[in-house]
């Protein structure tokens, strides 16, 4: 019913910092190598990498719904990409969601029983909007979803081991969750760790989505450089890993 991956860094053609498999276009790699790389990976899905959709992620709660007439949106450069999004969804067949990340937390989603799949890249800002959650609910809206028959994956990303915050990501925090103390830790005055897969999972739960339905990856991408980009570990010049999802 569906093809599904989350990429590491290792198997492509990039160079430098880079290196290898960088697949984001909004990086200052050379376009020719990323486009190889997308190429690799999604011939392994079964898929063409120039009908690919991807968007220009800005770390927000929005949310596309993608059609037929979408198919290449992004996948050759980063001007045609989708404007301002965090999350896609489709039940068209065929049609390879893709999202890109290098420390944020990806969340592939299906719905098996209406057919119909979604991706969110929630870094800290969209973990506080629950674009997540937005994102079933949306599936709900549009094509009709029950949340207790959804499956997700959350992929790997920053974990609390290495994710050290302020107050600025706290108080929204705060304001957002009534539970906000599960996933954080407090290191001194103004500094806390944030598990922000953990977060992510929980606002699935809070409208439905079963725990068992839900499996955590446990892969922190900042503590496994040699696997995975690290915007953090990398100091912010690096490539970036992808989130793809496809229902066949």
């Amino acid at each position: 019913m569906v093809e599904h991956g989350f990429t590491t860094k290792l198997g492509g053609v990039s160079k430098g910092d880079y290196a290898e498999l960088n697949l984001g276009l909004h990086v200052d790699d050379k376009r020719e190598d990323i486009l190889e790389n997308r190429r690799l990976i999604t011939e392994i899905l079964g898929s063409n990498h120039k009908e690919l959709v991807a968007a220009k992620q800005i770390h927000s709660d929005q949310i596309k719904v993608i059609d037929i007439k979408d198919k290449g949106r992004g996948a050759l450069d980063y001007k045609s990409a989708l404007e301002g999004t965090d999350a896609l969804i489709t039940n068209q067949p065929g049609i390879l969601l893709t999202s890109y990340y290098a420390d944020c937390t990806p969340i592939l989603i299906l719905d098996p029983v209406k057919k119909v799949i979604g991706l969110s890249h929630a870094g800290w800002k969209g973990t506080v909007l629950k674009i997540a959650q937005k994102t079933v609910l949306k599936m709900k809206e549009v094509y009709g979803t029950n949340p207790q028959n959804v499956l997700v994956g959350i992929g790997p990303a920053i974990g609390a081991c290495c994710y050290q915050v302020d107050s600025k990501v706290i108080e929204p925090l705060k304001n957002n969750f009534d539970n906000w103390k599960e996933f954080v830790s407090q290191e001194g005055k103004e500094h806390w760790r944030f598990n922000m897969p953990l977060a992510n999972q929980a606002q699935l739960e809070e409208i439905g989505v079963r725990e068992e339905n839900i499996i955590q990856s446990e892969l922190c991408t900042c503590c496994n450089s040699d696997l995975f980009f690290s915007y953090r570990n990398d100091k912010a010049k690096t490539g970036r890993m992808a989130s793809l999802i496809k229902l066949k």
